[in-house]
Parts: structure tokens; sequence; C-alpha cells
């Protein structure tokens, strides 16, 4: 029997199996408002089998977007926008989620296909904001430190965020605190040199992915799901690592997150990064085990069999495919054929099946 598409359910949303479609940026928004591509792009994810459908990081305001071209989600305007999309989702079966966030110090660049250069000017650029004027590279601009007031604006505005989301549809919200972005630069030391209660200590340096945890956590209702994705480690000396994230999953599962969606990396460059298929699983089995709460793992996770090991041997509760997805949407599908699993297709493409 396979563990891989059995249901999963978190609070009281019930997830078809343990296949997740990780939120995976396209750069191809209109000032942060969907489009045909995203309805297709997820649209067809869903139509493959995945349990659930999470929208790329979408910004909780102007300024945390990556790139001008990126989702956003800090208007009634965008909760509208993304209406079709999460219906359509939900219509084939599958949970639509969405990922909320702030791209800090990485915010301003150019499409990744055009560079993915830092913008300093001109209409599609804007001045970072980050937790010290510490910029990501050398030659970029030097980010705005925030002011402890601007940090209470940006809890805020993640959960304002969240509340659009909800208007929109969503039915599960995972905040990004990895990767490099905002709520990650504040939990590395080697891009938060503070010397206030943001920075220095663990407490300090942890203090705002826990308040917005707990501020998106009260703007949702009790029987939704929250997840966190964090990097569980920055692969640099002196930085974020595998010992400091248990204690954040720790604090966060107290602070009502359900899920840490396990990825690493992200805060520096030049991090010699360990690669091989799976190699970010054994970030999931850890926390789990010692911080009880459930994981998704993440990265190089390419073959059925793959997969269901992960979740057979308690490793993760459900694995969130990124590029395996992009290169077969229908991956879900395909992956139950090779395990032998009986799953329902789409009617309009039941002639196929065999």
């Amino acid at each position: 029997m396979s563990h891989l598409f059995d249901s999963y359910a978190l609070r009281s949303v019930t997830f078809r199996n343990r296949v997740f479609v990780s939120p995976m940026c396209q750069y191809s928004s209109d000032n942060g408002l969907p489009t045909a591509w995203h309805l297709v792009h997820l649209g067809s994810r869903a139509v493959g089998g995945a349990g659930c459908v999470l929208v790329e990081a979408s910004a909780v305001s102007p300024a945390g977007r990556i790139t001008f071209w990126d989702s956003g989600i800090w208007s009634a305007e965008h909760a509208r926008a993304f209406r079709p999309v999460v219906r359509f989702i939900e219509e084939q079966g599958s949970v639509a989620g969405i990922q909320i966030a702030h791209a800090g110090r990485k915010a301003s660049t150019d499409k990744p296909w055009l560079g993915d250069r830092v913008l300093a000017d001109g209409p599609h650029s804007w001045q970072p904001l980050a937790p010290s004027a510490i910029p990501f590279r050398a030659g970029d601009p030097t980010p705005h430190e925030l002011t402890l007031g601007e940090i209470d604006d940006v809890v805020q505005q993640f959960a304002a965020a969240a509340g659009h989301a909800l208007e929109a549809g969503f039915r599960a919200i995972e905040i990004h605190a990895a990767h490099g972005y905002l709520l990650h630069e504040f939990l590395s030391p080697l891009s938060n040199h503070r010397q206030d209660d943001y920075g220095g200590s663990l407490e300090n340096r942890m203090r705002l992915t826990i308040r917005t945890a707990i501020s998106v956590r009260k703007a949702m209702p009790d029987e939704l799901p929250l997840f966190v994705r964090i990097s569980a480690t920055d692969w640099a000396d002196g930085g974020w690592d595998l010992a400091q994230s248990i204690e954040l999953a720790r604090r966060l599962r107290e602070a009502g997150v359900d899920l840490v969606d396990c990825s690493s990396g992200g805060a520096v460059l030049g991090a010699k990064v360990e690669v091989g298929p799976g190699y970010q699983v054994p970030f999931a089995r850890e926390i789990r085990r010692q911080a009880g709460i459930a994981t998704g793992a993440v990265g190089l996770i390419t073959e059925p069999e793959q997969a269901e090991a992960i979740i057979a041997d308690g490793s993760a509760d459900v694995v969130l495919l990124a590029r395996a997805e992009l290169r077969d949407p229908y991956w879900p599908l395909h992956a139950a054929k090779a395990l032998g699993v009986a799953v329902p297709w789409p009617v309009q493409y039941e002639r196929a099946k065999d």
C-alpha cells in the first residue's frame, strides 16, 4: 500500500494525498494581480492530481515583491482577482493555498531570465527593506534598515494579507520565512546585525517570525491550517542552522502553526550547499522528530519511489515538488500509476489513463 496517496488532514482541511506543489515564482503578474498564465499554470497542477497547490510567494506590500512582476495579496482587488484561480483549483479536488511573503533586501530585481540584477532606478525599482543596512551582494544598493514602527507595520501587513487570502477563498496559508527574504534575514545573524529587541540573541532574532505567525494565526479561522517555510540552515559558518530551526519550530507550534516546510539556504552568496537527491529531507525529519510538528520535505524529490519512502519512513508528512512539477504537471497521476495506486483521473482525460 502507498502512503504517499493516503489522505492527510490538518485542522478541518483534508488533502487528497501527500503531494503538494511548492510555491514557484512566475514573474508574470500585473501589479501583483494574477493573469491567465496563473490560471493555466496553477490549474494544470490541480488537474494533475496534487493534494495542494500553493501559489507563488505573494507579496504583503508593493515593496515586498522580489520583482515588479511578482504576485501580490495586499488588497481586496488582489483577493477578487485570485477567486477564479482558487475556484478552479478547488473544483479539481486540490486544496488551494498561498504563500505570503516579503522579499526584504532581495527586492527590486529584474526577472531571472533578464539577468536577475538589482534595479537601482527606474519605474520598476524601489529601495529594499532589511533588518540591517547590509546589501545582499557587493555593489547592490544599501537597503533601508527597518525602524521598530516599520517592523510593526510588516507584522500588520502579513495579517492583512492573510485576510485578503481568505477573501479569495484560499484554505491554506504559508508564511515565507526562508531563502534570504525578510523574515529569514531577521533570523540569520549573517544578515541581522541589530542591537535592539530584534537582533543579537536567538530569542530576539526569532521575534519577528513568531510575531508574524501569531498575527496571521489570529487572522485565520481555527479550521484552516497555517504553514511556515523556513531555511533550516544557511550552509555557512556562523549562520542560521538546524539547531536554531528546531527551536523556532517548537515556538511556531506553540503559536498555532500546523506544518513547517523545510527548505534551506538563500541568506548569503557563495554558501557551499551539499546538493543531491532529497538533500533537505534530513531537516524535515529532525524538525518533525525534535519539535513535534508536522513537516514538509522539499528539494530534488523527483521519483515516485523516493517520495513514497519519505512519507513511509516518517521523514515528513508531505512532500513539496517544484521542478518535478514544472517538468510534469501530471506527476501525481503518473506517480500513482508507478506505485500501483488507483486514483481518479479527470473525466476529460480518462481515455488516456491506461
